[in-house]
């Protein structure tokens, strides 16, 4: 992500602050990129999954360096969050996003290609032919090397910092699973032409040949990569709002001074300027008009659908679209003061904070991952002391740690809550945030 200006709010005692954290993705990394800033002087954070941001209170002495590197030092990525209205860096960041989320399509597309034949011929007995294992782990082995790789980097990534979220789980399952297959194709009797892999509920291993696990191997980094997709998307969705709210602003403006036109950018209009606003173009921002008399539309901005008469005196809002005659309108807000910029600040706040059922969930994902770690090698001890062979130990063990993924704790409420903000801004419904949401079931 790109370093943008950071928007800090508060007085001399208190200061919040937005920063936006890269490689969180499950709510374990949620609950560690909290502690580890809690961990400083008079700090507390409230980070969110689905929107990727971290709102820290912290006193006025702690610059904001200090809690990006606390943030950086827990293994992830951390950038002060632009201003809404500081609208290039804006773009900036959306063009990064834009070029991330093409990579993560163009990595599924491809791991679905990959994958689809392998799990076809795994789990369809009748269609396997001779040799096909060896074509299987021809396909299986990019799968489990590039495809995961953004698992295995991750999960690398946390074993340095002690820690271990959902792609420890995906790691540890995918390698399992593939060196396996290996082991089994090469030392163990799998590799034989003759050789047919009957699909079962139970693990066996029939005449003492090992089977091969690489349906498991490529399901996991498929389905895992699909899911973070849809996720992905859906947060894009979510955001239009605010990236129409945006929208609304204008960028430059005409400025009268002395009797001179001057077309300057929005960030140079001061409050107490007069500003021209031609028919069709937009209001750019909260005034009185000086001269003149139109028709404003405001549907844009409150949902109002017939457009307003307005003359001297009236008051305008920013984002508003002047449709009648010429207007002279004396600036009375700039910048966060306006309207327009305390809407968009409000969708963005209902959607940065946490539902009672979001936190709940956080506070569970940040022990699961390592009982789930736990609960895989007590499988594993245990077949093993029962007298099992070490395939179904560890095909047992492996199956622990693939059906455990506890990204939907982390995703669901932050998600639904995101999807219910920009929709209703969208209708012109403004959510002051997930405690008024929780508040409608009563």
């Amino acid at each position: 992500m790109a370093a943008e200006a950071a928007p800090s709010t508060g007085t001399g005692i208190g200061v919040v602050t937005d920063i936006a954290v890269g490689g969180m993705t499950c709510a374990a990394c949620v609950r560690r990129v909290e502690r580890k800033l809690g961990r400083l002087d008079g700090v507390t954070a409230e980070v969110n999954l689905a929107t990727g941001r971290a709102r820290v209170s912290h006193p006025a002495g702690v610059p904001v360096e200090t809690l990006t590197a606390a943030v950086e030092a827990a293994g992830y990525t951390a950038d002060p969050v632009a201003p809404p209205q500081e609208g290039p860096r804006r773009s900036t960041a959306e063009g990064e996003k834009a070029d991330g989320a093409r990579q993560e399509r163009q990595r599924l597309y491809v791991t679905a290609a990959l994958s689809l034949p392998v799990l076809l011929l795994s789990m369809a007995p009748p269609l396997q032919f001779d040799h096909w294992q060896w074509g299987c782990f021809a396909l299986a082995a990019p799968v489990a090397t590039w495809s995961a790789r953004p698992f295995h980097q991750r999960a690398l990534a946390g074993l340095r910092h002690a820690t271990a979220t959902m792609d420890t789980l995906v790691s540890l399952g995918v390698a399992a699973s593939f060196l396996w297959s290996a082991y089994a194709l090469f030392l163990g009797g799998a590799g034989l032409p003759g050789m047919r892999m009957p699909f079962s509920l139970i693990p066996s291993a029939p005449d003492g040949t090992a089977h091969v696990y690489l349906e498991a191997a490529v399901g996991v980094p498929l389905f895992v990569l699909l899911g973070r997709f849809l996720e992905g998307r859906a947060r894009r969705g979510t955001g239009a709002a605010l990236r129409s709210l945006a929208r609304l602003a204008a960028k430059e403006v005409t400025v009268r001074r002395g009797g001179t036109d001057a077309l300057l950018p929005i960030e140079q209009l001061r409050t107490g300027d007069t500003f021209v606003v031609r028919p069709g173009e937009r209001v750019a921002t909260d005034g009185e008009v000086a001269e003149g008399s139109s028709a404003v539309d405001l549907s844009l901005v409150t949902g109002e659908s017939e457009p307003v008469e307005v003359g001297p005196g009236s008051p305008v809002t920013g984002g508003s679209v002047n449709v009648g005659g010429l207007l002279l309108v004396r600036a009375g807000a700039v910048g966060a003061d306006t309207q327009l910029a305390r809407i968009t600040r409000l969708v963005t706040d209902a959607q940065a904070g946490k539902a009672r059922a979001q936190r709940l969930a956080d506070t569970v994902a940040g022990v699961f991952v390592p009982v789930v770690l736990a609960l895989a090698v007590t499988t594993l001890g245990f077949w093993l002391g029962a007298g099992a062979d070490r395939q179904a130990a560890i095909t047992a063990a492996v199956a622990v740690l693939v059906v455990a993924c506890p990204c939907a704790l982390g995703l669901a409420t932050p998600t639904a809550l995101m999807a219910a903000t920009g929709r209703g801004a969208r209708l012109g419904v403004l959510v002051s945030g997930p405690q008024a949401l929780e508040g409608l079931q009563h």
